[in-house]
């Protein structure tokens, strides 16, 4: 089953090129607290349901929380409403290895260091140790970075969506990871970042493109014109999709003008299902279109490379 949806990303939110955090910045986690979640590793992963304990499945087991993660997204919608001005340099995603992943990370794309405060980062249970916190799972959560001049503002958007943050460090131009625990009074890391993400080689690709040298097309004696036109129609390219497009919803966000679904019966024959840039305006004719299908094309030449992509924008 394949199960999708029709969007745009503009190209200025696409790329992380530059780099954008500047040194004394405040790094911030947004959104969930940490949670004895993602720390039971592989092993939990891989045994079957009911062998391990309680404890385990609830330490391995990552559980959504579809309100956290729309205070969230209104957060970064909020900022993205101010264009070139927001207040938010760059973001990242917190996945895998929780914040002892995304946190260095973040810092170490925009070429920085960082000094992070263990106890500054919101825990939603207690007792949990300086390894627990640093490397939950909990989800929903975002890191980013904010100049200190616009800390303020960024603060009064989350606490108008009422969306949980934490100022949990600061950048810095020494590209250095120093984590500092104030309650214990230690610091459990203090390293270069060269140490952490090593120099590893850049993968290279070279293409070249091969021209084809196909047969002209010959229908010989026995292939009749009713033959050829019965042949074409069985075509994926020109004939019903049904078995690829089964269900077709129009209605999300309102921005979806037509799906690869055609006429009263919603026959899925279409080439293309096409989306609006955005609404109530009539003036606006741009938008994004799209079609799913299995590269028939291709298909006439290479089953196996048809099978390969089967996919196009």
């Amino acid at each position: 089953m394949i199960a999708g949806g029709m969007g745009a990303v503009r190209p200025q939110l696409a790329l992380k090129s530059e780099f954008k955090i500047t040194p004394g910045s405040a790094i911030i986690v947004l959104g969930g607290q940490c949670m004895l979640i993602g720390l039971g590793g592989g092993a939990a992963s891989s045994i079957a349901s009911g062998e391990g304990s309680a404890d385990l499945d609830f330490a391995s087991v990552q559980r959504g929380n579809p309100e956290m993660q729309r205070r969230a997204q209104q957060v970064i919608d909020a900022c993205n409403a101010y264009g070139s001005n927001s207040p938010i340099q760059c973001i990242h995603d917190v996945g895998a290895g929780g914040l002892s992943n995304a946190l260095p990370e973040l810092v170490h794309d925009n070429g920085l260091g960082a000094k992070f405060e263990l106890r500054d980062i919101l825990s939603l249970e207690p007792g949990m140790s300086p390894m627990e916190i640093w490397c939950n799972e909990s989800q929903e959560r975002y890191v980013l970075g904010v100049a200190q001049s616009n800390l303020e503002l960024f603060k009064s958007i989350c606490e108008r969506e009422r969306a949980p943050y934490a100022v949990v460090g600061v950048a810095t131009s020494e590209q250095r990871l120093v984590l500092t625990d104030k309650l214990l009074k230690t610091k459990p890391i203090d390293l270069d970042m060269s140490l952490l993400f090593g120099k590893p080689p850049k993968m290279s690709r070279v293409d070249k493109s091969k021209q084809l040298l196909l047969q002209p097309v010959s229908f010989g004696t026995d292939v009749t014109a009713s033959d050829a036109l019965s042949r074409v129609l069985q075509l994926p390219a020109v004939g019903s999709k049904s078995f690829l497009i089964t269900i077709g919803d129009r209605t999300v966000t309102g921005l979806i003008d037509r799906d690869q679904f055609v006429g009263p019966w919603q026959v899925p024959v279409a080439d293309v299902g096409v989306t609006a840039t955005s609404l109530g305006d009539e003036l606006i004719s741009t938008g994004e279109a799209l079609a799913m299908g299995e590269k028939p094309t291709i298909a006439l030449i290479s089953p196996s490379d048809s099978a390969k992509i089967w996919s196009t924008w």
